[in-house]
């Protein structure tokens, strides 16, 4: 169950707190828009914890996007968002199919930030734009987005060819714009939050941690893959083209590393992986942080750890 406010950071309050009163939630955490993951099971649970469940639409299947929002209505009362992903929704009826959902929070990936953002806004939603380095940050605040999800090298998924550590790129992306941050790429839990926040951040989006949650509808072979990776456990693929992929290391990705060729034509079954469990039918997308979780653990217990470590973690810092 989501906290009440009393019990709240002062920092996560909406007269403190852009990014929860864009969102309409009462903790500032999103759960990244994993392509056939970030759907009603395991958003609604992030939506029933007081943070922001995201459904996705890179898996192109719209149809089956409309029942999982469906569904979400039915689970849970409480906001959540959609992502459009536009290199791998070619509708081009996306942003109208959108708001037809009667969807108030918008997430939009994988490129430009002019193609969606008019419509969206006007049609009275709020859009946030996920940005790899300060050139695309800039593009996206003249384009009139909302807020930016600004997004490290270190994360797991589809990258930029040339990505930028998260500990550089947000702070260097606050030093020239105003709008509202959440920041993305190796954020698990509230130590890190709390670093977000130092660097100008008003709120994080998890995504490996996500897939490795209770209610994450992955095979418990991808979890426990994350649970026992190390640190440099993950691997930097198709750098020579756009996007990038960082994925978990396994025979698959091994023999994809230093290819010249686009290895999304490689990238395999993903819903053998996904949902069957072989590690090698397909890219494991999986981010540096997965050397830091050590268990399987429900979202409510994630995210509210998060949240009491991150007011823990902010007190002693002020009392230092």
């Amino acid at each position: 169950m989501p906290m009440s406010s009393a019990a709240l950071p002062t920092a996560f309050l909406p007269e403190h707190n852009r990014v929860t009163r864009d969102l309409g939630v009462d903790i500032p955490i999103v759960q990244a828009p994993m392509g056939w993951i970030a759907r009603s099971a395991l958003a609604s649970s992030v939506s029933k914890a007081g943070a922001c469940g995201i459904i996705e639409t890179s898996s192109g299947e719209l149809d089956a996007v409309k029942d999982e929002i469906r569904k979400m209505r039915d689970l849970t009362d409480n906001p959540f968002g959609v992502n459009i992903a536009q290199a791998f929704v070619r509708d081009p009826g996306i942003a109208e199919f959108v708001i037809e959902q009667g969807v108030k929070f918008v997430t939009t990936s994988a490129g430009s930030p002019t193609k969606y953002t008019g419509v969206l806004k006007a049609a009275g939603l709020t859009v946030y734009h996920v940005v790899p380095t300060l050139q695309a940050a800039l593009k996206a605040v003249d384009a009139g987005v909302d807020g930016l999800v600004v997004e490290g090298g270190e994360g797991g998924g589809f990258k930029s060819p040339t990505p930028v550590s998260t500990m550089v790129l947000l702070p260097l992306i606050r030093s020239r714009v105003d709008v509202p941050i959440i920041a993305a790429g190796g954020f698990c839990d509230g130590a890190t939050m709390a670093a977000a926040f130092a660097l100008g951040a008003e709120g994080i989006q998890m995504g490996t941690q996500m897939v490795a949650a209770a209610e994450s509808p992955v095979h418990n072979n991808w979890k426990q893959s994350i649970v026992d990776a190390a640190e440099t456990d993950t691997l930097f693929l198709n750098e020579r083209h756009s996007p990038a992929l960082r994925a978990l290391r396994t025979d698959r990705s091994s023999a994809l590393v230093g290819s010249e060729h686009n290895v999304f034509a490689d990238f395999g079954d993903a819903q053998s992986l996904y949902f069957g469990g072989d590690m090698n039918a397909a890219l494991a997308l999986t981010g540096q942080v997965a050397g830091r979780i050590d268990r399987i653990r429900s979202v409510d217990d994630i995210i509210s750890s998060t949240v009491a470590e991150f007011a823990a973690t902010v007190e002693r810092l002020a009392g230092k």
